[in-house]
């Protein structure tokens, strides 16, 4: 775990922004707070974070909005934090960005663990895919370079990931033209913290579709089986 990261959480609950700044720091963190979404963006505009633990329940824009704001110019990680046993507002929040989520109310240990897990796939240098041969997937006019995490529209344009889109797509990129479990692409997607629940890789896929432009036919679900990744790839 990189316990140098900077963490920046964000609760209207000033108790558990306490307790959790207090645990996170004395875990080696750097340590930032914001009650809402606006003490949020004035913060980062004043630094870059890392990592952002959002709550689902804020006054005035709640987190769901903002990390659909978030993700329209950052692909910083975020662990939302969500009502316990609310399953709408958790499939929601996958499908708006987050990367992981954890239930209210939570151990600070398991925060610490899903902290880590998230720092590890976003502060490795590139992949593990470019050490075995190459660094930039070519597709159907679109670029990936595993390096940089940049995924380059035919149009040119930039297109921005989430975490967990940037290995779910990779790992389709891995194995074109071969039909891929859920179960696989959660392993993948690093999301077997929410296994529990079946829509989990299906929000994930529908997601990465429409970075993709919406287009069906890159990504086709195939009924009983999974998902196929229906176009050639070439490694650069």
């Amino acid at each position: 775990m990189d316990a140098s990261a900077e963490i920046l959480i964000v609760d209207d609950d000033g108790q558990i922004l306490i307790l959790v700044a207090k645990f996170l720091r004395s875990n080696g963190f750097r340590v930032h707070t914001a009650r809402n979404g606006v003490e949020m963006a004035e913060t980062l505009k004043r630094m870059s974070v890392d990592l952002i633990v959002l709550d689902l329940m804020l006054p005035g824009k709640n987190g769901l909005e903002l990390c659909r704001e978030l993700r329209r110019t950052s692909s910083v990680p975020i662990i939302m934090l969500t009502a316990k046993g609310d399953e709408t507002d958790r499939i929601i929040g996958l499908e708006v960005g987050a990367d992981d989520y954890l239930p209210k109310p939570f151990n600070p240990r398991e925060l610490l663990a899903r902290i880590g897990a998230v720092l590890r796939r976003t502060r490795t240098t590139g992949h593990p895919t470019a050490e075995r041969g190459g660094r930039s997937f070519a597709f159907a006019g679109w670029v990936l370079d595993s390096l940089k995490r940049e995924l380059t529209a035919p149009s040119g344009v930039v297109v921005d990931l989430s975490t967990g889109e940037y290995d779910l797509l990779l790992a389709f990129l891995e194995a074109p033209q071969r039909v891929l479990s859920r179960e696989f692409l959660l392993d993948a997607a690093r999301n077997r913290a929410i296994e529990g629940y079946d829509r989990s890789i299906d929000v994930q896929v529908s997601r990465l579709r429409r970075k993709l432009d919406g287009r069906e036919d890159l990504i086709k679900t195939v009924r009983g089986a999974g998902y196929l990744f229906a176009t050639d790839v070439v490694r650069a």
